[in-house]
């Protein structure tokens, strides 16, 4: 789990003509920004992530990819390996910064007074799970942070850190799941110089 995500809030009316007079939940500061917090564990980063990532630098004038620097797991890169790689595969896109954090993403999005969190879907069960999580935040946060969900293109849409990680353990080809310098990185951790 990569900390309580946020999701999207009801009105009790929940009507197409109500919706139109809501109040945006984008988060805007003063100065009118739309800003939003992309967290996960990206160990490693996958051509998923970027497609999400890309896509939500569209969206939001600022977005802060956040690395949950979880202390009860035992990731594959550290959270400066992780933050360093981020950096270089968004280093294109000028909105986009990167950086970690600890604890609750509720408490982190308060500290930076986002009121946004942006996560990928890539299939039904994400959806289960991300909901639940979104909705949780939504009621700890008394309401502060909202969840958009973005569907992950088709041709990522079976793309995981964790069969990169497997398939790599095997030496297996992985350049269709990440950038080849991420690559080489994960190949060294299990001590190949190169996939097949």
């Amino acid at each position: 789990m990569t900390g309580l995500h946020a999701s999207a809030g009801s009105g009790p009316d929940m009507s197409p003509a109500a919706h139109l007079s809501l109040p945006l939940t984008i988060s805007e500061t003063e100065d009118n920004m739309k800003k939003a917090i992309y967290p996960g564990s990206f160990d490693p980063v996958t051509y998923g992530h970027i497609d999400i990532i890309h896509r939500a630098a569209s969206i939001f004038d600022e977005l802060t990819v956040s690395v949950l620097n979880n202390k009860e797991k035992s990731p594959l890169f550290s959270v400066e390996e992780r933050v360093k790689m981020l950096k270089e595969v968004t280093e294109a896109l000028p909105n986009v910064k990167v950086e970690s954090f600890s604890g609750l993403l509720i408490d982190y999005a308060r500290s930076k007074d986002v009121h946004v969190s942006v996560r990928g879907l890539r299939a039904i069960t994400d959806f289960e799970y991300e909901l639940q999580i979104a909705q949780t935040n939504k009621l700890l946060s008394a309401g502060e942070l909202d969840t958009v969900f973005l569907t992950t293109s088709l041709e990522y849409a079976y793309l995981s850190s964790s069969s990169v990680k497997e398939i790599a353990t095997f030496n297996g080809d992985i350049s269709k799941c990440v950038p080849p310098s991420v690559a080489a990185l994960v190949y060294a951790k299990y001590g190949h110089r190169t996939g097949v």
